[in-house]
């Protein structure tokens, strides 16, 4: 059973719950054109059939390497950038089905926070027109009802209602930062991208941001897809992650079953490079060979083959393009050589496959005390 093909709550690790954003198959082909007649001569992949929802209150992480695709599916997700195929469904209307007023009234429902907060400000607007704009545009208030409303949300977002008269060369980068999220939630959002909105910040303002993030969260009930390529900030905001690499998702699960037991080899070695504030703790890093493959020409079969370091890997992995499986409750992962897989051993060695599938998880290569506490489960002690 393929991502694209499951029940929307399958990918939403609820029962039965209604998914708020539902995403289905979502592609952007970007063209390759040459000449002075512009002739396309390639495509470049940036987005290749990826799934999931998200629920009401919820936080889905989305991470990967940079250029695999993550801020792409974001704007493709809110039309920032028209997508290729696929479907988004918000709240049971079709996204790529509006336009005109429609698709107006649904930008009120679904916002975005810019990963750069310097370049992301219009530097010849005052904050305080900044944050009204979206007010005016969706007619929710004038005048000094909006100057009112400015000056709550920019205290809702820990700065001064006065500053409202200032322009954003003012502020630092995490002032800024806090002004595009008052700016995003002028229009009451119920759902908000965040693309990467701490990683041009300082680690003592990201703290900040990130924990603004979540107040906001619980006071406003907001849910948000948040974009990221630095796994420790995603396993403080996330409920579930969903990693991503060479514009399909690879892996998707609660934070809580991701970081404690890994199964993509992919999402193993990012985890094995993510710093530890502990210089007692001992582990093997996972160096995955070669270079990112180039998304105008992927790799046949798994798109991750090439730099697997799983123990099994071989010529099936080149040749099977591996199905997003769920291996365990709520933890879908791509990959056939992670038991259990609908791709049969059978089937494996009619493509050339030596090695049987068997699960593995390099424990040596994750946390300690993460590695220890997978251990002793695996162990059943």
């Amino acid at each position: 059973m393929t991502a694209a093909s499951v029940p929307s709550n399958e990918l939403s690790g609820a029962n039965g719950a209604r998914a708020l954003l539902s995403v289905r198959g979502l592609t952007k082909h970007f063209p390759i054109t040459r000449g002075l007649l512009r002739r396309r001569v390639g495509t470049v992949k940036a987005v290749d059939g990826i799934s999931f929802d998200v629920m009401p209150g919820e936080t889905l992480g989305l991470v990967g390497e940079s250029g695999c695709g993550k801020t792409t599916a974001g704007r493709s997700i809110l039309r920032l950038i028209e997508p290729t195929a696929g479907e988004v469904v918000f709240e049971g209307q079709d996204v790529r089905a509006l336009s005109g007023e429609a698709l107006r009234r649904l930008r009120r429902q679904m916002q975005i926070v810019f990963q750069d907060p310097f370049s992301s400000l219009n530097p010849r607007m005052s904050v305080g027109a900044i944050v009204r704009e979206g007010l005016t545009i969706h007619r929710i208030a004038e005048g000094g009802a909006a100057e009112r409303r400015v000056r709550e949300l920019l205290e809702e977002v820990g700065l001064r209602g006065e500053y409202a008269s200032r322009y954003p060369h003012e502020f630092s980068g995490g002032q800024r930062q806090r002004i595009g999220i008052a700016r995003a939630l002028a229009v009451e959002p119920k759902f908000i991208v965040c693309d990467e909105p701490v990683s041009a910040l300082d680690v003592s303002v990201q703290a900040q941001v990130i924990n603004l993030l979540q107040d906001l969260q619980r006071q406003r009930g907001l849910a948000y897809l948040f974009i990221a390529h630095d796994l420790s900030v995603v396993e403080h905001i996330a409920d579930r992650v969903a990693v991503m690499y060479l514009g399909k998702i690879v892996e998707l699960a609660s934070a809580a079953d991701l970081y404690r037991e890994p199964l993509m080899p992919y999402t193993q070695a990012l985890l094995s490079a993510v710093p530890v504030p502990d210089p007692e703790a001992k582990r093997q890093r996972i160096v995955l060979p070669g270079d990112v493959p180039s998304p105008a020409a992927p790799p046949p079969g798994c798109p991750f083959h090439p730099r697997c370091t799983h123990p099994r890997k071989d010529a099936a992995c080149a040749r099977i393009v591996p199905p997003l499986e769920e291996k365990e409750p709520g933890h879908w992962v791509a990959c056939i050589k992670q038991t259990p897989t609908a791709i049969g051993w059978e089937e494996q060695q009619a493509a050339g496959g030596t090695l049987a599938p068997e699960r593995f998880i390099p424990l040596e290569s994750l946390h300690s005390a993460r590695a220890a506490a997978t251990g002793a489960e695996l162990s059943g002690e």
